[in-house]
């Protein structure tokens, strides 16, 4: 892990959040993940860098975060909230159920749909999210 500053630390410092040593490690953390970590990855992580870090230290520092719209807390029906960093480019989400796997993509077609059918509805979409629950194509 480097000792540059970390997008989400620096999300944070832009926001005026006081940033302790244990709050940057978790921002680096959840920056470098290329994943959507739950608490207990987190604190795993976290820990093998700091370990004075406590899980409870990382349950106030995602709600902190969450809270303060940096941090994007998601519900993929696995039982635990998963973490990932709001981010400018859109995207969705595609769910392997049988090994929790989340991959992310962006579909124009899906896209411009969904504006045609809010329009048809009488709506302007400013906001959505989609997840897609799959199993893969057996061979």
């Amino acid at each position: 892990m480097s000792n540059d500053v970390s997008v989400l630390e620096r999300q944070c410092l832009e926001k005026g959040m006081r940033m302790t040593e244990q709050r940057r490690v978790i921002a680096r953390v959840l920056s470098d993940s290329e994943d959507h970590p739950d608490v207990e990855e987190l604190y795993k992580r976290a820990s093998a860098i700091d370990d004075r870090i406590s899980i409870a230290t990382i349950y106030r520092t995602v709600r902190l975060f969450d809270e303060a719209g940096i941090l994007e807390r998601h519900d993929f029906r696995d039982g635990r909230s998963r973490y990932e960093i709001i981010s400018e480019e859109h995207h969705d989400h595609l769910i392997d159920i049988n090994s929790g796997e989340v991959l992310e993509f962006r579909n124009e077609e899906i896209e411009r749909l969904q504006q045609k059918i809010a329009k048809e509805l009488g709506y302007k979409l400013v906001d959505h999210r989609m997840e897609l629950y799959a199993v893969p194509i057996k061979k």
